[in-house]
């Protein structure tokens, strides 16, 4: 007879009730611990999940009041709100075993048992174990999936052959489960494709998680992605799953994955090799089951050579790679995107029935955009906003001055590339006064990268 996949646990003070219950129960359960010292109560459940806890409900001698099974109830509930707990109890002890299923005891068991009602009452309770563990992982995800709500993410945009490439390659990879690194600028939409995978894959129907790496500090990458116990840290307030665990039978999209220090990417690859997270504070193995998309607009090889990123981990992530073209090389599809966002801005600040004229047109399509759709998108709703007239003409969207100072600081044949952004960046900050948050977007960077290069350069 095969064994039921649980791991039971049952502490009692009667050395001989451990002992004939373990050698009943381990030949139909995988894992059977026996406890006689409930004290020990706390370090076994930190090292371990188990589906049933047979409680006894007295431990010093001559005790019946039942206070100390009540006192480890709470304590085995606070450590695992999901876990089933049967009260072992004499005859005398049942209504006070009946008053304990009011507490959060799951069910009672009368001793002295019959093996068959012994076996009987904890295959029920297994099925009880598996509703509460789900209710809490979705009480869990529920708070990490809050950042998600409220974005809406559209369809690809775009008809060019660069766009046409692309989402061939998409729609190949996304039937299978396999790792995808999307390389491309800031601002060409890698999240837009990534969704797209997992819209086109099997795990539609399941959460698609997307981390921002770039805006994780180091000191919060563990618990913001593994998860975390209640007390695992000073702010730690409740038991939180991490993004892995959210993600769990669905995908989850890195971004910005070149970003991460040595030590960082070394603690990812170990989640993605084993498929296992630990939670902060605990030392239990959590499985996952993950699709995993990443992105990043670093050149991955190159800092490989150079020893900034793991080699190792680049083979785990890049199974399929997919170039996401910038705007340069896809201007043929720069009217169909500022319909798109014409009609998105005219419905929000209600000014409906804008379009571009034809003039506009050619001046945006010979526009470098260097923030690529991300930089498109704003000279958009910045035109909508500012424009006096339905047709918006070339000086609505400030390109002149924009290119003409380019030119002219560009001119400088000693100027080599930190110098040039260097430059830009600080000719952005001033133009929003100071605002990182505005100087970011306009950028098409996050605050966190926006950061590191203010530091870079010392501005």
């Amino acid at each position: 007879m095969d064994k039921i996949e649980a791991k039971i646990l049952i502490v009692d003070d009667d050395q001989d009730v451990l002992l004939a219950a373990k050698l009943f129960l381990k030949q139909h359960f995988t894992i059977v611990h026996t406890e006689k010292d409930p004290e020990n109560i706390p370090n076994l459940l930190g090292n371990e999940n188990y589906d049933v806890i047979l409680l006894d409900m007295n431990f010093s001698k001559d005790a019946t009041s039942g206070k100390e099974g009540f006192h480890w109830l709470n304590i085995i509930l606070d450590i695992d709100p999901a876990a089933v707990i049967i009260f072992i109890t004499g005859y005398g002890d049942i209504e006070l075993a009946v008053h304990g299923i009011k507490q959060g005891a799951t069910n009672f068991l009368l001793k002295p048992w019959e093996n068959k009602k012994l076996l009987a009452t904890i295959t029920a309770n297994l099925k009880v174990r598996e509703s509460k563990k789900e209710l809490e992982d979705l009480r869990s995800k529920q708070k990490v999936l809050i950042a998600d709500q409220g974005q809406s993410y559209t369809n690809i945009i775009g008809t060019s052959n660069a766009m046409a490439q692309v989402m061939a390659t998409v729609e190949k990879v996304a039937k299978t489960d396999a790792n995808v690194l999307i390389l491309g600028e800031n601002g060409t939409g890698k999240e837009l494709i990534a969704r797209a995978i997992h819209k086109a894959s099997v795990r539609s129907n399941e959460v698609f998680i997307s981390v921002d790496l770039g805006a994780i500090s180091e000191s919060l990458f563990e618990s913001e992605l593994f998860g975390f116990k209640k007390g695992a840290f000073t702010d730690a307030k409740e038991d939180r799953a991490g993004r892995f665990e959210a993600a769990n039978k669905g995908s989850i999209f890195l971004d910005e994955i070149g970003n991460l220090s040595l030590a960082l990417q070394s603690k990812l690859l170990s989640v993605l090799q084993n498929r296992k997270v630990v939670r902060l504070g605990t030392n239990k193995e959590i499985p996952i089951d993950v699709r995993l998309i990443c992105a990043t607009n670093m050149p991955l090889y190159q800092m490989v050579n150079e020893g900034k990123f793991r080699q190792d981990l680049l083979y785990r992530i890049n199974t399929v790679e997919i170039k996401v073209p910038s705007l340069r090389d896809r201007l043929e599809d720069i009217p169909e995107l500022i319909e798109h966002f014409l009609g998105i801005y005219g419905k929000k600040y209600n000014m409906p029935g804008k379009r571009v004229s034809q003039s506009t047109l050619k001046r945006l399509e010979k526009h470098t955009w260097p923030g690529n759709i991300r930089e498109l998108q704003h000279a958009v709703e910045r035109a909508v906003i500012m424009g006096e007239s339905n047709v918006l003409e070339p000086g609505d969207f400030f390109l002149s001055q924009m290119e003409d100072n380019n030119r002219n600081e560009m001119n400088s044949t000693s100027m080599n590339l930190e110098e040039t952004e260097k430059m830009l960046i600080r000719k952005v900050i001033d133009k929003h006064g100071g605002n990182i948050s505005k100087a970011a977007k306009e950028l098409g960077l996050t605050r966190a990268s926006l950061y590191r290069r203010l530091e870079k350069y010392d501005i």
